[in-house]
């Protein structure tokens, strides 16, 4: 289904606007100017280079998340996705949809089906996405509204797991600390509206609209473990030091690699 959906989409791509460009950063990174000679070699290594994995995130979405464990804590998010299959989609983020956004974090999006398989401390991690569509506050901009809402219908019954590990919201000009756990928001009066409003008026959209609009989509039970956080379990990342010898949580040998017996810490 999400073949069908990227079809409709690039067709209406073709007859719509692009809807991109028009939020900048939140920060400006330290650093010196691009040289004219950086300029010249980026510009060479994009003639001759092959991008594909850049060149299928063809999919963009514009919502806001929260730091889990800490509401007020709310950003909005520039996700530019590709389809990994008819259950997984992949999404990079970003502050902005312009040259100078910063690389925010990623998404990883999955179907009921795989969510339902997930091990429960697992899907402590997971946020549903029902109210993000249900709200309007989720949008794909650029497209027409007929595509726009082919693509929620699909959306709606998925879960993501999302990690920021740039800061900018928090006006971190460096990628400062640690990545940690984002989650969507699950009903009215959450989210801050004037965030939204602001939003809107600068993509030209009304969140207001869609929500109409969508009301015609059918909202999915959530599959319980999801938004753990409404029951008081909040999840989040916490850096320590790893004691001599101990295992490296969820890693295992690389295939290739042969180490000597005695080597590590």
């Amino acid at each position: 289904m999400w073949l069908t959906v990227l079809a409709t989409l690039t067709l209406s791509a073709l007859s719509a606007a692009c809807g991109d460009n028009n939020t900048p950063s939140n920060v400006t990174a330290p650093g010196d100017e691009t040289r004219l000679k950086t300029q010249v070699l980026e510009t060479g290594t994009s003639l001759l280079q092959g991008k594909e994995p850049l060149e299928a995130m063809n999919l963009y979405m514009d919502g806001f998340h929260f730091y889990n464990g800490d509401m007020q804590a709310q950003m909005e998010a520039h996700h530019f996705c590709s389809v990994v299959n008819e259950d997984i989609n992949q999404c990079v983020i970003f502050d902005g949809n312009g040259t100078d956004a910063k690389l925010m974090g990623m998404e990883t999006i999955i179907s009921k089906k795989l969510f339902d398989a997930l091990l429960p401390e697992e899907k402590k991690l997971w946020h549903s996405h029902v109210h993000e569509v249900k709200s309007g506050h989720l949008v794909a901009p650029g497209i027409q509204q007929t595509a726009e809402y082919e693509f929620m219908e699909k959306l709606i019954s998925t879960y993501g797991r999302t990690w920021h590990t740039w800061h900018t919201d928090q006006e971190l000009t460096l990628p400062l600390g640690h990545p940690l756990l984002m989650m969507g928001f699950t009903a009215d009066r959450q989210i801050d509206e004037a965030m939204v409003a602001e939003r809107d008026k600068r993509m030209r959209i009304s969140s207001a609209e869609k929500r109409q609009d969508r009301q015609s989509i059918p909202a999915p039970a959530i599959s319980p473990g999801a938004d753990a956080w409404q029951q008081g379990e909040v999840m989040q990342l916490l850096l320590r030091p790893l004691a001599r010898r101990e295992a490296v949580p969820h890693s295992q040998p690389h295939r290739h690699a042969q180490l000597p017996a005695g080597s590590g810490n």
